[in-house]
């Protein structure tokens, strides 16, 4: 630059011109050095156009779009017909065209679908059932579908002449959170896989992330830097916990992994991903992020190997924390990761350009130094585009909220900028709740995707942000210099709360925000098959208070029947030994708390409540008014079931904190009331909860043996299983786990096999306390608890896996006996 001022400089030039030249100068070599924010879609776009050509021919989506219907209606395989069209007749875009069959219908299709992928064919199919036919359809466990009110063959609805033409607004429509697939995923077979696939192709997904199978991979690699099987036994954590073991938190627990299960992982995989390819979607592969096995360190002893630190464990013990991170500065890293990716397109072939990987989640670099940032960022995509050199880096940007602290403009701008432009996609991960494109101008530059977080732990709660969801989004892509290439679901458990999925799935074809409470309207009528004033007056509700969380809190479930208060309720709340612990780490903050029922002292310990639970108890009285008209709907038993569970969890809160409050006025006939309605208020709701086949601890306990090839890994699997949604992780004596309860279910079985015992155990010692005069056993009741859950967890006591008891008069029965 100083070279060609000097030039100009010493040209005879007037000095007007002179200041010209030197300003145009040093103007282009300034754009030169700013992010390509100016055109994100041309950055993306040679992406874009590979993957395209990478998809399955026309002939091929075409075939496995009807299978969708097939396995969907298959009442009315002939009644559509579909076809793959160009980019071009979509204005360049995804798009699916819904029209009138211009031939002989008799006893063949009445309804043409295009679209540019079979995904955008099975988008349009959705759509007409949904808004033709008044259709629905969600998760088995949440109900499933509606499809009565599809006309037969030969009457379906007809279409406008110019037909319907529904473009998306943003190319790339994501799905899945890195841990989804041990909080949901784990015990999957093939057939329930292939019915995951098929909601994803109704619900326009084309990104997904597929990370099963990945340890068989990682063997395969390892094995070529003399990394034995019994290494990786030390290496890989347990099947329900391959998320963490993945990500470097954890290893060993809940381990090994067996032969078996390694390759019928891998099979898994190559089903799951074959599938993907046939409906066009673009799968997201694991990539590597310097998480290695502690032999590796001995094996290259001058490789840059650090030993990270304690990750929620009791007492930092290394048998199941302190993992080993290999430092993307070191060439061995970018030889292991370009090995991974490259043993990745051997197995499965070449099936996508789009990578995950999350080296700096939860786990920041060792100096805040931005070139070394931006050194340690190079290397991880190196690793990356020398196995394919057309690689893209997709990011969780989870790290600039939760760690925010570290990661200031500075240090991020290192980051996104250390991969040309287009080569690096962010995942606005938490964008429903707290949005980062906002406060870091558009991620300076870097493509990112709206997502939306919703669900903490696969927990089981009622739980929602309907106007964020129809407005951020669109606020988001028609923002100034906007770099939103695509919106997405990162909840970390799914078949909770269909409501909320459905909605945010059809934001990826909606260009302009939708009116949430008109929405409603028509979903409810979609959900049961008919209109019904009750129902609808019940939501209308039900969208002001329990789906509009506006407090900005990440919502945990925290209900005290799941999430049992340890601690000793004579001292201090606020000193209290265990404390809320999370994969994440939440920013706490001063707010108020409504409780319609009673205000409470500050000192005490307090669920997650954002709404009026007055308000909510109309809302059920409302659903069970309904009842006569919709008894026979399975969408219509969910939904009253949960909405029951939801407003006696909240009750059973107040019912705790009442025993609490006698026991510390020494009231023992009070503290005996009130603690024995908590126990009762289990024991009620595990029987409500028991009159629904999708509320039963039994058949996650019973698909985890069925993946299980000899009686040891049934015995391991269940472990695992149990240990999930309990203790989750390790404990001592004295102590339980930092993350127990983290994954909590409202499951029937769960609560009466173990939180009824714990709640009972835990108020017996609050009675002993006052009977002799002495203070409250806090590590005793501990021991008793702590040994009663390891033997619960290490059990094989069956649970029901079918429904018993008529949903609607235990419902009933309930708000009479509760709520009335």
């Amino acid at each position: 630059m100083a070279v060609a001022i000097i030039r100009i400089l010493n040209n005879s030039l007037t000095m007007k011109f002179i200041i010209g030249d030197v300003l145009i100068i040093i103007f282009i070599l300034f754009i030169t050095r700013l992010p390509q924010s100016f055109s994100t879609t041309e950055a993306i776009q040679p992406s874009l156009t590979r993957l395209d050509s990478k998809r399955s021919s026309p002939s091929v989506q075409e075939s496995a779009a009807k299978a969708v219907l097939g396995r969907f209606l298959p009442t009315h395989l002939h009644s559509f017909h579909f076809k793959i069209v160009s980019k071009d007749v979509c204005g360049g875009q995804g798009c699916f065209l819904i029209e009138n069959y211009d031939g002989p219908t008799e006893n063949g299709p009445e309804i043409l679908i295009k679209g540019t992928t079979a995904v955008e064919i099975a988008s349009g199919l959705h759509w007409y059932i949904k808004y033709f036919c008044g259709a629905h359809v969600s998760w088995d466990k949440t109900g499933g579908v509606q499809l009565a009110s599809v006309p037969k063959p030969g009457s379906l609805p007809l279409v406008k002449d110019s037909g319907v033409l529904i473009q998306r607004p943003v190319p790339w429509n994501y799905y899945q959170n890195v841990v989804t697939s041990s909080y949901s995923y784990v015990w999957w077979d093939w057939e329930r896989w292939e019915k995951e696939i098929d909601w994803m192709a109704l619900q326009g997904i084309n990104l997904p992330l597929a990370f099963s199978g990945q340890e068989a991979i990682w063997q395969k690699v390892f094995m070529g830097f003399n990394i034995s099987m019994e290494d990786l036994n030390d290496f890989f954590g347990g099947p329900a916990f391959l998320a963490w073991a993945r990500m470097g938190n954890l290893h060993t627990w809940g381990g090994p992994l067996s032969k078996n299960w390694l390759k019928q992982q891998l099979v898994l995989q190559k089903k799951i991903l074959s599938r993907m390819l046939e409906l066009g979607m673009t799968p997201v592969l694991p990539s590597f992020s310097g998480n290695v096995p502690a032999a590796l360190k001995t094996i290259f002893p001058t490789a840059n190997i650090t030993r990270l630190g304690d990750w929620n464990t009791v007492d930092s013990d290394p048998r199941w924390c302190s993992t080993y991170l290999l430092n993307p500065s070191d060439p061995l890293f970018v030889e292991i990761g370009e090995a991974f990716i490259k043993m990745q397109i051997k197995e499965y072939g070449d099936v996508t350009d789009i990578y995950n990987c999350d080296t700096f989640n939860e786990n920041s670099p060792p100096t805040n130094d931005t070139t070394y940032i931006s050194s340690l960022g190079a290397a991880v995509y190196k690793a990356m585009s020398n196995g394919d050199k057309d690689a893209v880096w997709l990011m969780q940007g989870w790290l600039f909220y939760s760690d925010s602290t570290f990661w200031k403009p500075p240090q991020m701008k290192a980051l996104l900028h250390s991969v040309p432009v287009g080569k690096m996609i962010v995942l606005d991960l938490f964008a429903d709740v707290k949005p980062i494109w906002a406060t870091s101008s558009q991620f300076y530059g870097t493509p990112y995707v709206w997502c939306l977080l919703h669900n903490f732990g696969g927990n089981i709660e009622m739980y929602g942000t309907l106007d964020a969801i129809s407005s951020g989004p669109v606020d988001a892509r028609i923002s100034k210099n906007s770099t939103m290439v695509g919106v997405g679901m990162c909840m970390e458990g799914i078949e909770q709360n269909p409501v909320v999925y459905e909605f945010m799935s059809e934001m990826a074809f909606r260009k302009e925000k939708v009116p949430v409470l008109e929405w409603l309207k028509t979903y409810t009528h979609r959900r049961y098959g008919k209109s019904v004033q009750q129902i609808k007056e019940a939501w209308a509700i039900l969208y002001h208070t329990v789906y509009n969380c506006t407090d900005g809190i990440a919502d945990h479930n925290i209900d005290f029947i799941v999430k049992f208060p340890d601690w000793d309720p004579s001292i201090n709340f606020g000193s209290r030994p265990s404390k809320l612990n999370s994969m994440h780490t939440f920013r706490s903050r001063t707010r108020s708390r409504r409780f319609s029922f009673q205000e409470r002292s500050s000192d005490l310990p307090q669920a997650h409540l954002w709404y009026s639970t007055h308000e909510v108890v109309n809302a059920l009285k409302l659903f069970l008014a309904a009842g006569n008209d919709l008894a026979g709907s399975l969408t219509y038993r969910y939904d009253l079931v949960d909405l029951t569970r939801q407003v006696l969890s909240k009750l059973a809160n107040q019912v705790y904190l009442d025993a609490i409050n006698a026991f510390r006025r020494k009231d023992v006939k009070a503290l005996n009331i009130h603690s024995q309605k908590f126990i009762q208020l289990i024991k009620d709701i595990d029987v409500l909860l028991a009159s629904d086949d999708n509320f039963l601890l039994g058949t996650w306990l019973e698909s985890a043996k069925l993946l299980a090839e000899n009686p040891s890994e049934m015995r391991q699997y269940e472990w695992n299983a149990r240990t999930q949604v309990t203790m989750w992780f390790d404990t001592t004596p004295t102590n339980q786990s930092k993350l127990h309860d983290h994954a909590n279910k409202f499951w029937s079985g769960l609560l009466e096999g173990y939180y009824l015992p714990r709640a009972s155990s835990y108020f017996s010692y609050l009675f002993k306390s006052l009977e002799k005069n002495e203070s409250f056993k806090l590590v005793e009741w501990r021991k008793q608890w702590i040994s009663f859950s390891n033997k619960w967890q290490a059990g094989l006591e069956l649970y029901p896996v079918k429904a018993q008891g008529n949903f609607l008069t235990i419902a009933k029965a309930l708000f009479d006996k509760y709520l009335s």
